[in-house]
């Protein structure tokens, strides 16, 4: 059998060698093309991190408050603690939510976001008090306490139509079964069942034990609540046995699914 060709060695030798290799110049300039390219990213990033942390135009020189009710802008302002001139994208904004609710208890919850190119925006939610506790002594203030419980701020005049805790558990024994902080939380609970016509005109929440609690309205009546479970169910038997029994004085609804009133 007779070899291969002279044509079919040289073919089978362009296979082997590869695709034939571009000129010289053309790598070079692809070379070029891509050291130009370097060379503009890294100067582009050095100019966005001048941008942003060396030169004075997104630096920060407005501090915006929003959905203060008590507080005022300037207190808000002051425990944020965000110097004028700082880079925006400097700011701590966790950093600065920390120290708001740290200074302020007042303050529930508060969005601080960036607003670019020159401000920081802190939207705040005040605490809302549903409960209020005298304080022991001659100073006759009051401490307001919120729906999670939470004792927040020590005002000199109650707040209206919010109603006065008082705890008057019966014996030591309640409060080492159930802590001052426990039983505070369970009037917060019922003063959140409480029907919307009658937390109008309560004006004492008494709290004896866990399940003894009861409510004193502004005109004398009085309501005994019981613990702070079945509160909707309470609320509806409430509701309809203040109707049955417009002139009683006194309501029990303890156990909801037996109530009872008194008095006229």
């Amino acid at each position: 059998m007779a070899g291969p060709t002279t044509a079919e060695r040289g073919e089978r030798q362009k296979l082997k060698s590869g695709p034939p290799r571009p000129p010289r110049p053309v790598r070079l300039r692809r070379l070029r093309v891509l050291i130009v390219l370097l060379v503009t990213t890294v100067l582009a990033g050095g100019g966005v991190v001048w941008l942003l942390y060396g030169s004075q135009w997104l630096r920060v020189e407005r501090l915006s408050v929003s959905g203060t009710r008590v507080l005022t802008a300037r207190q808000v302002r002051e425990a944020a603690e965000v110097p004028d001139g700082t880079p925006l994208i400097s700011v701590d904004t966790d950093a600065v939510e920390a120290r708001l609710l740290r200074r302020l208890p007042r303050i529930d919850s508060v969005d601080v976001v960036r607003s670019w190119p020159h401000g920081i925006g802190l939207k705040v939610t005040e605490r809302t008090p549903v409960l209020v506790v005298k304080q022991p002594g001659k100073g006759g203030k009051y401490v307001e306490v919120d729906a999670k419980g939470v004792r927040f701020a020590t005002v000199s005049r109650a707040p209206k139509k919010v109603a006065l805790l008082e705890l008057t558990p019966s014996r030591s024994a309640v409060l080492r079964r159930f802590p001052a902080d426990r039983l505070v939380r369970e009037a917060v609970r019922v003063a959140g069942d409480i029907p919307a016509s009658v937390a109008r005109d309560t004006r004492t929440v008494k709290v004896r034990s866990y399940d003894s609690i009861s409510l004193e309205l502004s005109d004398g009546r009085d309501v005994e609540w019981g613990s702070g479970e079945k509160g909707s169910a309470k609320a509806r038997t409430l509701t309809a046995l203040m109707k049955a029994a417009p002139k009683a004085r006194h309501f029990d609804v303890s156990v909801p699914t037996a109530p009872s009133s008194a008095g006229s």
